[in-house]
């Protein structure tokens, strides 16, 4: 991997790491459907640009509406009910474990004896921040991030179905989906509509959720998509690291959020576990490759 492309992979993880902090900022002006669907409505802009990737339109749909409606949709709401930025960006790579559970159940690919290791570290680890449910950490919003984590990651196995479709195309178009359902949720659950929230959002918010739409939408997964093109993904995924490390350090900048010590420890043994998973080491090289 060349330096330019190191350098592209560690913003792509830093940004997506920041934007578990400009979740909470939007969230101080918009509910967390319209926050989904205005995410998005900024997100499939370039869609007029852009040609339709060469694929069904239920396809379209079905990653629509699980890799980024439900996975978003369902996080946001955990925020509602009280979920840490930080914590909720550890909690999020949960997905990287139903992944490799869904695709061993519905794609036959079984998971090695090291992804099998790796999981159980993180479920370990699941389970010690589930001791600490209680005043600052609602079931309701533990339950709601690991639902946005799956279905993520359902909607990780319906691209890895469609591997031979370009990234980037797919975003802009998946994109499309998320605004229908999210207005319809605001429809029912908002004393507000979203045409009435935005002339009363605060500027704070207004940045917040153009950095989620355009940065950590259209850029950050056009990005990530280009570097699994050109490299293994292997070389790229351990990058993905720095995504939670970042969230957790500029949640306790911003917010200055601070856990117990068997929290840390039971976000600690995830981000462990999802390094036995993404970091392979060559024996011969020494080091991750």
């Amino acid at each position: 991997m060349t330096r330019r492309d190191m350098a592209l992979a560690a913003l792509t993880s830093v940004i997506w790491g920041f934007a578990f902090v400009a979740v909470k900022i939007g969230l101080e002006s918009f509910s967390a459907p319209q926050l989904t669907a205005v995410r998005f409505l900024i997100a499939c802009l370039p869609v007029v640009l852009v040609p339709r990737p060469a694929i069904a339109w239920g396809s379209i749909v079905l990653i629509g509406l699980t890799l980024f409606t439900g996975q978003f949709l369902l996080l946001f709401f955990a925020y509602t009910q009280g979920l840490p930025p930080g914590l909720a960006s550890v909690i999020q790579q949960m997905q990287a474990f139903f992944t490799v559970l869904l695709a061993a159940v519905f794609l036959r690919d079984l998971p090695s004896l090291r992804q099998g290791a790796g999981m159980a570290i993180a479920f370990a680890g699941l389970a010690l921040i589930g001791l600490t449910i209680g005043s600052d950490l609602k079931v309701a919003a533990l339950g709601l991030a690991l639902a946005g984590a799956l279905s993520w990651a359902v909607g990780n196995v319906l691209v890895k179905h469609a591997a031979d479709v370009p990234t980037f195309p797919l975003v802009v178009w998946s994109s499309l989906i998320p605004p229908v359902p999210a207005l319809i949720v605001s429809g029912v659950s908002d004393q507000r509509s979203l045409l009435a929230a935005i002339p009363l959002a605060s500027w704070s918010s207004i940045v917040a959720v153009v950095y989620l739409g355009a940065l950590a939408t259209i850029f950050a997964f056009a990005s990530w998509g280009r570097l699994l093109q050109r490299y293994p993904a292997a070389v790229v995924t351990p990058f993905a690291l720095l995504a939670p490390c970042t969230g957790v350090v500029a949640s306790a900048a911003v917010f200055h959020e601070v856990f117990s010590p068997v929290r840390y420890a039971g976000m600690g043994l995830i981000l462990c576990g999802l390094a036995v998973i993404v970091v392979h080491v060559d024996r011969s090289a020494g080091g991750p490759v």
